[in-house]
């Protein structure tokens, strides 16, 4: 059985292991770590979590409200949980929280070169709306940030 909630400050040190296993993926563009404990540990609050039995976190994500929105990131699955719809749960789960404290939409941003990312957000409704450089770590080929949002709330969409 998994269950969701929120993160506590006790769980940032599994939580900068699951995202840096799980964005292991991009050392094909990147180099480094995508995070560490310190880092982590300042936002610990902000993370929705998947929780097993035995206390594993098998999935995350950061859930920021940020004026009449909210920003998504660092969706983490444990690589030996993923295409089991942990991941989509996880983001459902972080929009009702957004809906909830009456955020109008959701945004994130995905590297370009993550295109198997932008389908799979697509899919759940996100659309790209800008770019931006890629300026968190170092590259070993050239990417920028796509932007993505998906409304939450369509009066506010059609305004």
């Amino acid at each position: 059985m998994i269950s969701i909630r929120r993160a506590v400050s006790g769980d940032a040190g599994q939580l900068a292991e699951l995202v840096n296993t799980a964005y292991a993926v991009e050392t094909f563009f990147v180099d480094g770590a995508r995070t560490n404990a310190a880092e982590i540990a300042a936002l610990t609050e902000s993370f929705l979590v998947l929780e097993r039995q035995d206390g594993r976190l098998v999935a995350a994500v950061l859930l920021e409200p940020r004026g009449d929105g909210a920003y998504l990131g660092m969706l983490s699955v444990a690589p030996e949980a993923q295409g089991q719809g942990l991941g989509t749960r996880l983001v459902a789960a972080a929009e009702a929280l957004a809906e909830a404290l009456g955020c109008a939409w959701v945004d994130l941003k995905i590297v370009n070169l993550r295109e198997e990312l932008g389908r799979w957000y697509r899919s759940l409704g996100y659309a790209a709306v800008a770019t931006a450089p890629y300026t968190h770590r170092p590259v070993k080929q050239p990417c920028h940030f796509v932007e993505m949002r998906k409304w939450l709330r369509r009066d506010v969409a059609a305004a």
